[in-house]
């Protein structure tokens, strides 16, 4: 089969679709046959060697949607089913960017129905980001949130579900966003118009850091989505940061979400999975509003 890795850290020139073997599953984990997978600024980190494994061959992609063709001792899914996938790793030999994936039957759950593979494919790592977020903020309804980055892939999901929760949400975004924020559920802003200790919690999707935390109220909360990354606490401010994990229930309950209109998915452009680095190139430039999907 073909898939996108890197044998060497770079920019966009290091990536290359090989022939590698098709992976069987184990115990309780299922193979997919990739319809769609999702390029996330993480896979540039990882093709850069921000996360390690220096020497060593690097599967590239999280996210997939897909039909399970294959299924190890102990799966709960049958060969045939249309599913979605979190593939949790900063190194590791394959990623999703491939003809085939192996996930762990827990990381899987059932496709929508109401959107293509395509967009499916944006769901799981960005929307588990923005849910995992949420609960580490603890907020309940009426309390006010901050979510910046606000036009971009995790930030929209996180807007759209406070939303959905109750909560009055404040989007940061460039201007020229102020429509689009406006309709995934928040009111946009930008930063020059934000005051001082305004907010009971920030989700900081922009990883503004020190800046953003300025603004959550003296006890509120901040939750950054880098692991390890997040501002020291001042001012009694709780601060954290998200390690997304993968949760095929929470994903169920987030693609019901998109089934019942709740969240939207949002693809930028799609390519073929030959055309790996080219994505990579487009990725790079910036300004892209929803995801890139790689089509094998």
């Amino acid at each position: 089969m073909r898939a996108a890795v890197v044998n060497a850290f770079g920019g966009p020139e290091v990536v290359e679709v090989v022939e590698a073997e098709v992976p069987e599953p184990g115990a309780r984990q299922v193979r997919i046959k990739v319809a769609a997978a999702a390029l996330n600024p993480v896979d540039a980190g990882v093709r850069a060697g921000v996360f390690g494994g220096a020497g060593k061959r690097i599967g590239l992609g999280w996210d997939v949607a897909g039909t399970v063709d294959a299924v190890g001792v102990g799966s709960a899914w049958t060969v045939g089913d249309q599913v979605v996938a979190l593939d949790y790793g900063m190194v590791k030999p394959l990623g999703t960017h491939a003809e085939y994936v192996v996930v762990d039957t827990d990381a899987a759950a059932k496709a929508p129905v109401t959107v293509d593979a395509v967009h499916a494919a944006t769901l799981p790592l960005n929307a588990l980001t923005a849910v995992q977020a949420l609960d580490r903020l603890e907020l309940t309804p009426g309390q006010s949130l901050l979510v910046t980055g606000a036009a971009g892939a995790v930030g929209g999901y996180a807007v759209q579900l406070a939303a959905h929760r109750g909560i009055p949400v404040t989007g940061l975004a460039r201007e020229a966003d102020g429509e689009l924020v406006r309709s995934l559920g928040a009111t946009p802003a930008v930063d020059a118009a934000i005051g001082a200790g305004g907010f009971d919690a920030v989700l900081d999707a922009a990883v503004l850091g020190e800046p953003a935390l300025a603004w959550v109220r003296d006890g509120g909360a901040y939750i950054g989505v880098i692991p390890q990354a997040q501002p020291g606490s001042v001012r009694g401010v709780r601060t954290g940061a998200v390690e997304v994990s993968a949760d095929g229930r929470r994903l169920a309950e987030l693609v019901r979400l998109v089934d019942e209109g709740v969240l939207t998915t949002r693809v930028a452009e799609t390519f073929a999975l030959d055309e790996a680095t080219k994505a990579h190139a487009r990725l790079a430039e910036g300004g892209v509003r929803g995801r890139l999907v790689l089509v094998p």
